[in-house]
């Protein structure tokens, strides 16, 4: 009897939508199935290998460089692959979601990439999932343009050559896509975004003189993005195009990767662009894997860790020397200012911040840096130009003066800040406000004047979770506990009600995101990620 066909990828509990047979046709859905039987199990397996990790680091309270992996770093002589002409110069990144206005001003804003977000920026609704796909597949095909319905105002692509490079971010390892499923089983959100992307655009995009080009979050260990590496290579075989025709960036944004960095880029050295230092997930992932370690790793008020913090510097300047040393971009944090259109004194103050980030990263040897705003791009464009002039990059600086020790990332106590009651207050605000416009679909939000996404909403929890079982005493006398929180919660719900009105309160999830805020932040068993939780709301 021969063997039964496995069975194709079934989408599940999933309204129509418009166009929607265009991305998710028979060929692309096979490619995600296949994608979903060959790796996912090492997926499952790796997830697991995380547990172990956080286990042994409660035990523990350090990291350290692998000694597994010693010779890696002691070869000299490996460099990944050299960047493709379109990804060599990188002096700007800006980010954002991929609906229909995002991907046609992130397109045109004068950066040099955009970064199209499937992940932290974008609340995976079934329509972002899928429509996101479609924004990208019609821009390059020259077929999209956006009217605004509220302001009446028109958005066209500009040429060509004026248009940002899009490096795509799918999301992370842990978020699975409940609508689509093989044998009952929901395929990684990773996958699938992956998936769709690389099928319908990687012919389309060699054509267009770029590439399939990819960022990579939250990744954990270079045995994650070993895995991706062999995704890249099936996939590369699987369309017909050749091999290292993908290039990837990683995000070093969690604690773990901080200690692996020459072994991640090692791992994806023929696909490998360069390294990222993103901020907020960074110290999420300091919170959660050390969230049992005593006094001295508990975090201020996250905005008061700047980049200049001790154990930031260390982080940053480790990954500009690894990137140099092995040919790769070092690319910078995020300024997620949004420029006020009513105070003008705002802006110049923030200008003012932007620009000395920007500054502080070029002459550090980064090679480019993120912003979340088009305005923004003209005040980073001019900290990089005035350090590399017409120089695609600044590779060519080793930095070997950067000796960086296995505790000097974890000194968290090298921190004069201390945990302060307004920042309770403002960690509840943002959560409350984000989580709102989260489970309506949103993913970058702007509060208060900055661009949040989910990693904000999870050092925001993190803290508030840390806080708590530390038994921090703020400069009030209080101390924090979860009847404080609720405390201030209650607050924050009823200023808001007062703010926006009982209708556009009704209207929204006001309370379902105090709800979550406070079941995420007080539970005594720590959610790995705020979003896991909060998939299961959003409909």
């Amino acid at each position: 009897m021969s063997a039964l066909a496995p069975s194709p990828l079934a989408i599940v509990d999933a309204e129509p939508l418009p166009r929607q047979e265009e991305v998710l046709t028979d060929a692309a859905l096979a490619f995600v199935a296949e994608l979903h039987r060959q790796f996912t199990p090492r997926r499952d397996e790796l997830l697991a290998r995380r547990a172990e990790r956080r286990a042994e680091i409660a035990r523990t309270s350090t990291l350290d460089f692998l000694p597994e992996t010693a010779a890696v770093r002691e070869d000299d002589s490996w460099k990944v692959a050299p960047a493709p002409a379109a990804l060599n110069d990188r002096r700007v990144e800006i980010t954002g979601p991929t609906d229909r206005k995002m991907t046609i001003n992130a397109l045109n804003s004068g950066a040099k990439v955009w970064l199209a977000d499937f992940e932290d920026a974008s609340a995976p609704t079934w329509e972002n999932v899928v429509l996101g796909q479609l924004n990208l597949t019609d821009a390059y095909e020259r077929r999209i343009d956006f009217t605004d319905e509220r302001t009446g105002k028109s958005y066209a692509l500009k040429d060509a050559d004026e248009l940002a490079t899009v490096v795509m971010r799918p999301r992370g390892w842990h978020l699975d896509e409940r609508h689509l499923q093989v044998d009952g089983k929901a395929v990684p959100g990773a996958l699938v975004d992956f998936g769709l992307y690389f099928f319908h655009n990687a012919k389309r995009l060699i054509e267009l003189g770029k590439g399939p080009y990819f960022y990579l979050p939250k990744t954990e260990s270079y045995l994650e993005a070993r895995l991706w590496n062999d995704i890249f290579v099936f996939a590369q075989d699987y369309v017909g195009i050749p091999q290292g025709t993908v290039r990837a960036t990683v995000l070093i944004e969690t604690i773990t990767a901080a200690y692996q960095m020459e072994e991640i880029l090692y791992e994806l050295r023929d696909h490998a662009s360069g390294l990222n230092a993103g901020r907020w997930d960074y110290l999420f992932s300091i919170v959660k894997n050390f969230r049992d370690g005593g006094s001295k790793f508990v975090l201020p008020d996250r905005n008061l860790v700047t980049m200049t913090a001790p154990f930031m510097r260390a982080y940053t300047e480790l990954l500009v020397r690894t990137c140099h040393k092995r040919g790769a971009h070092a690319i910078g944090g995020m300024a997620a200012f949004i420029p006020s259109r009513r105070d003008a004194e705002v802006n110049k103050v923030a200008f003012e911040k932007v620009k000395n980030d920007k500054d502080r990263e070029a002459n550090d040897g980064f090679d480019g840096s993120w912003v979340a705003h088009p305005d923004l791009v003209p005040i980073a464009m001019k900290s990089f130009d005035a350090v590399l002039g017409d120089k695609p990059n600044q590779k060519d600086r080793l930095r070997e003066d950067v000796s960086v020790a296995p505790g000097d990332l974890i000194a968290i106590d090298s921190l004069d800040a201390k945990p302060t009651y307004d920042g309770l207050v403002n960690a509840v605000q943002v959560g409350i406000r984000y989580i709102e416009a989260w489970l309506r679909g949103l993913g970058a939000v702007a509060i208060f004047n900055l661009m949040e996404d989910a990693a904000t909403a999870e050092i925001s929890r993190s803290q508030i979770w840390q806080w708590i079982n530390a038994g921090v005493v703020f400069e009030t006398g209080e101390t924090a506990t979860a009847d404080l929180v609720r405390k201030v919660a209650a607050e924050e719900l009823a200023a808001i009600r007062t703010e926006i009105g009982d209708e556009a309160f009704a209207a929204g999830k006001w309370q379902q995101a105090h709800d979550l805020l406070l079941q995420v932040s007080l539970d005594a068993d720590y959610a790995d990620f705020l979003t896991l939780p909060a998939y299961e709301q959003l409909r």
